[in-house]
């Protein structure tokens, strides 16, 4: 087993909170299948990477298959590499199991690659259904593509097929190539290729498979009806298990273009509410899709440059909202944008976001800050001219800190504001207006203020 890396734990850190309560549990240690009637049929739906919820899925129920007693577990497999898992530890799930247990690759459009590749032809029964494909192996995890060698994984794989009595010419291509249902099983490296989970479930019916404990004899279907009507059907309850609630939702935010979604929605929400001058449920919204960002970054190799890239595209870009146009620091903003997240993850380029996501997301961003969060800033700290000049001498409060600039609010009204550096004004203390330049309030305490060097060469109107 690979050391932590100490870039996850970091990210890990910053949604310890949310992780824990989402973190899939652990396997137990498996008890020895009981005895007696058929136990049912077991449907594991896997989809998406072989990610910790997907892994602890399949744990738990060939678990409780053995514990309780069922006939078969099956695989139903339309997933690709894995990432922060202990691939051998899940493979030899399959390879240890007490209990027989079948693949499917399905439905018509799926695949199993990587990860899911290897752990599909580990298993004594495999098949693929028309229209879907097997392969390539490599890489097997997407989060180290070097973490495996070809010659390792091409032994592997001849193994497994050389123990359960398939052919071994088709490796070499399943390692590096997608191959078709039809192919696969022309070839000899699958048993069939059957459309669907039931076809699969029932073409079992009378196969002797191989597990852990010895061979087993499988008994799945009976056949019923007369004449043309003639077909077979499980014979027993057949059980379909998928993540839970917890887990879908832990899946989900390992999904690389929705982790990366939610940092720059967070991010971009912050700085809304920052320019609100309050906390509000832009706020909320915000530090929660980055908090779940942050879980989704613990399980993913995110090219931690790339972020710090971003982060500093997103503030770039908030000084150009500050002045209320669109300037050089936007232009900087956009390019750093682009670069960061073209460049966001490492490992396999399939974690990348395709480049829709990218286009939609980055437009959307960029669009929002020069057009979206400009409007607003205007629209927030506006306010009618006529009578602004009656505001000078009136007593206001500091909703922030006035540092030379902040924001007070005078008359019920939020103003964009500035004091002389020798004198900053702290949030909640009382201020007063001495002067308006455009719709800036120049302001100072309640007491006076010093004059510092720096703001004597500024002449204010009541200088005038």
């Amino acid at each position: 087993m690979r050391p932590p890396d100490p870039r996850r734990l970091l990210a890990a850190l910053c949604a310890l909170g949310l992780a824990a309560a989402l973190w899939p549990a652990t396997a137990q240690a498996q008890e020895s299948p009981g005895g007696g009637e058929p136990g049912g049929i077991d449907v594991v739906q896997v989809d998406g990477l072989l990610d910790p919820a997907n892994a602890s899925l399949v744990r738990r129920v060939v678990r409780d298959a053995q514990r309780d007693g069922a006939t078969v577990v099956v695989l139903q497999l339309d997933a690709t590499g894995a990432v922060d898992i202990d691939v051998d530890a899940l493979v030899s799930v399959v390879e240890n199991a007490e209990v027989p247990v079948g693949v499917w690759v399905g439905p018509s459009g799926a695949d199993a690659r990587g990860a899911a590749a290897l752990l599909a032809l580990a298993a004594p029964v495999v098949a693929v259904a028309p229209g879907a494909g097997i392969g390539p192996v490599l890489p097997v995890e997407l989060d180290d593509t070097d973490a495996w060698e070809s010659d390792d994984v091409a032994a592997r794989v001849e193994g497994f097929q050389g123990r359960f009595g398939r052919e071994a010419d088709a490796v070499e291509s399943v390692l590096t190539e997608r191959v078709p249902a039809r192919d696969a099983f022309r070839l000899g490296l699958t048993d069939g290729d059957e459309p669907t989970v039931g076809d699969f479930i029932v073409a079992l019916d009378g196969e002797t498979v191989e597990t852990a404990a010895g061979p087993v004899a499988l008994d799945t279907a009976d056949t019923v009806g007369e004449g043309r009507d003639r077909r077979k059907q499980p014979n027993q309850t057949v059980r379909f298990h998928k993540l839970t609630l917890d887990q879908q939702l832990a899946h989900t935010l390992v999904t690389p273009w929705v982790a990366y979604f939610l940092f720059l929605a967070g991010a971009a929400l912050i700085v809304f509410e920052f320019f609100t001058a309050g906390i509000g449920i832009a706020g909320v919204v915000g530090a929660v899709a980055l908090a779940m960002a942050c879980f989704g970054f613990s399980h993913l190799p995110v090219t931690w440059w790339a972020l710090a890239l971003v982060v500093f595209a997103v503030l770039a870009l908030s000084v150009d909202v500050q002045a209320g146009t669109l300037g050089f620091w936007s232009g900087v903003g956009a390019i750093a944008l682009v670069v960061g997240s073209v460049r966001f993850y490492g490992g396999s380029s399939r974690l990348d976001p395709t480049w829709w996501v990218l286009l939609i997301v980055i437009g959307a961003t960029v669009l929002f800050f020069v057009s979206g969060m400009t409007a607003m800033v205007r629209s927030r700290f506006s306010t009618p001219t006529i009578g602004r000049e009656e505001l000078v001498g009136e007593m206001g409060i500091a909703e922030v800190d006035v540092a030379p600039d902040g924001v007070v609010r005078v008359r019920d009204a939020l103003w964009r504001a500035r004091t002389n550096r020798a004198t900053p004004i702290a949030a909640g203390a009382i201020v007063r207006v001495v002067a308006i330049d455009g719709v800036l309030l120049e302001v100072e305490p309640e007491d006076g203020g010093a004059r510092d060097y720096r703001d004597r060469a500024r002449k204010r109107p009541r200088d005038s």
